[in-house]
């Protein structure tokens, strides 16, 4: 059965390499980060969550228990629409891989440790413990609070826009 999350990683892979025109290889690592700025982006684009799994905090910054081991049990190409991803969710990824696609996996794991959602993760756990505390998606919404938003479209900021007022997020999806 395919969640949502699964169609959003299949789809982040087919964005990355439409995007970057290379292949992104079997980069778990890189895959739970930007699994993780794309729900974090989400909130701060539309407001809302993308997929409905939680992260946990792991030693190496958040990660989604199911996606663990994807490239070896669950991985299947994205082929075209299914109708499970809105515009607005690919628009999202879309924007997501062109802020931090190009960032390598260690990058995004240590800046994924900047963020206190997953900070708040890992209260009691020293840097080599493991750790399985769930990521609260309040402590995510919060920390999309400080994502300066990127139109990918118009390659510039959404605050750089005259017509745009602090507050006010207008999608237009093509």
């Amino acid at each position: 059965m395919m969640t949502k999350t699964i169609d959003v990683a299949r789809y982040i892979i087919y964005a990355y390499e439409q995007i970057s025109n290379s292949r992104f290889e079997t980069q778990e690592l890189k895959l739970q980060k930007l699994m993780y700025f794309a729900q974090r982006e989400s909130f701060a684009l539309v407001g809302n969550e993308l997929f409905p799994s939680d992260f946990q905090g792991w030693k190496h910054g958040p990660v989604l228990p199911e996606l663990r081991y994807f490239f070896e049990e669950n991985y299947e190409p994205y082929t075209g629409d299914d109708g499970s991803l809105t515009a607005t969710d690919k628009y999202v990824i879309e924007s997501v891989i062109n802020k931090y696609g190009h960032y390598d996996a260690w990058y995004l794991r240590d800046l994924s440790h900047e963020e206190m959602s997953w900070r708040n993760s890992r209260e009691g756990l020293n840097d080599s413990e493991s750790g399985n505390k769930i990521i609260s998606k309040d402590d995510i919404r919060k920390d999309s609070e400080k994502v300066r938003v990127y139109d990918s479209l118009y390659d510039m900021y959404l605050d750089e826009f005259e017509e745009f007022e602090e507050g006010e997020v207008v999608l237009r999806v093509i």
